[in-house]
């Protein structure tokens, strides 16, 4: 690390009139003596007083409120690490060996997103016009889950008893286990190219959540202080998730586990660690045992789509009682009929159908995402049954755009509805709302958004 002055003890520099006037933090500026000639004294009496005033309150912005190069900042950081984020660490029991090889070498990295450097101008809201969701057919990429399960099905067979063990130990069927880390990172082929404390330091200094990553990055220094893995070897995602299970730092350090029996706990090289850090990951979140993650099904058209949700859990056998029946026509298993299930719309009528378990839920928990926990449950059916893809097809849904769906959140929540919140995306809640508000006008339930509801939902 190096010893920078503090940015606020620098000289900046002021560009006028083709000359450079420099000042120090407290001192006035000087006109351009060439303005002052073309003003003449009168002008000058008034407008040269007031140019000088502003000037002088300028001079006493501090400097991050002013306008800075890309090395300036990389001395405010240098200096952000030695005499703010160093003495937490060393109060949180980060050592001063550690905190010397995992900042050595470590500068900004410019080319991660989400960045608000200081006295930068901030980034643009971004507004919400575009289409921002679109139909979730192509999330279900058909060559690309064959290939995953392909994979699976072959490390299934080459990790049977490390599989086995994990399933005897943590009650989460090996399939799920491998369809996560196969959707994460591939089963481990994915690059991860990153520093993690570079990452995590830049996010933690200049991100728009820079609160949130100062406590990743603390939990990164526990991480390397306990010597499970080396500063070279600490790589991550462009967001700072760690190895191949992808976990953020603190979620390191309260579910990876050392599964090999070799002392440290190694998710980015150990097979058996990450594998079964991602099952007790699950287990800690609430997986219960001998339960599936849920069912493609079948819903009468007599039976609302407004009856969708997590809140909303009833035995199977109440589900099958109204006629919901599974795709594949075969039966509920006999011992999950007394066991809760919720009904899933994520594409309201226009899409499949699902009732699913709590663990679906908790699949959620890894990626909070109905689409992603599908997907998961989609490629682990795929890798332990052989099936296929999801039987109902994805309708042309998912074209409107985020600022219409949220008028209409907004509409609904004046009618009293519970949207789950105005941001655009059409969540279970909001999914819900709809059909509630379309059975009690009279129209039949999509419980989707729609551009036909634009006239009338306002």
């Amino acid at each position: 690390m190096r010893n920078d002055t503090p940015l606020y003890h620098l000289v900046s520099s002021f560009q006028q009139g083709g000359r450079s006037h420099g000042a120090r933090r407290g001192r006035c500026l000087p006109i351009c003596p060439l303005e002052r000639e073309i003003l003449g004294r009168a002008e000058w009496s008034s407008i040269g007083r007031l140019a000088m005033a502003l000037a002088c309150l300028l001079a006493l912005l501090p400097l991050p409120a002013l306008a800075q190069s890309k090395p300036a900042v990389e001395r405010q950081f240098q200096q952000w690490i030695i005499s703010d984020l160093g003495p937490e660490a060393k109060k949180a029991g980060i050592s001063e060996k550690t905190l010397q090889a995992a900042f050595r070498g470590i500068a900004l990295n410019w080319n991660l997103p989400d960045l608000a450097p200081p006295g930068f101008p901030p980034a643009k809201e971004r507004k919400q016009t575009q289409a921002e969701f679109s139909s979730p057919g192509p999330y279900f990429n058909e060559d690309r889950l064959k290939k995953l399960a392909t994979t699976g099905r072959g490390l299934a067979s080459q990790y049977s008893s490390t599989l086995k063990r994990i399933e005897k130990t943590y009650g989460v069927p090996g399939s799920i286990v491998l369809a996560i880390w196969g959707r994460e990172t591939g089963f481990g082929a994915a690059k991860i190219p990153n520093s993690a404390i570079e990452v995590l330091a830049t996010k933690a200094f200049m991100s728009t959540r820079r609160e949130m990553f100062r406590i990743e990055l603390i939990a990164a220094l526990h991480i390397l202080e306990g010597g499970d893995v080396t500063p070279a070897g600490f790589r991550s995602s462009w967001a700072g998730a760690l190895g191949q299970p992808q976990f953020m730092p603190t979620s390191y350090l309260k579910y990876a586990v050392d599964f090999d029996g070799d002392g440290h706990r190694n998710i980015w090289t150990s097979v058996p660690d990450t594998l079964a850090s991602i099952a007790n990951y699950l287990v800690k979140k609430g997986w219960q045992r001998n339960r599936d993650w849920g069912f493609e099904v079948t819903i009468p058209a007599a039976v609302s789509c407004a009856q969708e949700g997590p809140d909303i859990a009833q035995p199977l056998a109440h589900w099958a009682s109204l006629g919901i029946n599974r795709k594949s026509g075969k039966g509920f298993p006999s011992g999950e009929m007394m066991a809760a299930g919720m009904m899933l719309v994520p594409a309201g009528r226009d899409g499949p159908e699902f009732i699913v378990t709590p663990n679906f839920y908790i699949i959620k928990e890894y990626n909070n995402s109905d689409l992603y926990a599908l997907y998961i449950g989609n490629l682990a059916d795929r890798i332990a049954y052989g099936s296929g893809a999801f039987q109902g097809a994805w309708g042309d849904v998912g074209k409107m755009l985020r600022s219409d769906v949220a008028a209409m959140q907004k509409a609904l929540e004046r009618q009293g509805y519970d949207v789950g919140g105005s941001d655009g995306l059409p969540g279970y809640k909001t999914r819900r709302s709809i059909g509630r508000w379309q059975e009690k006008n009279g129209m039949r339930p999509t419980c989707f958004p729609d551009a036909s509801m634009k006239g009338r939902l306002k």
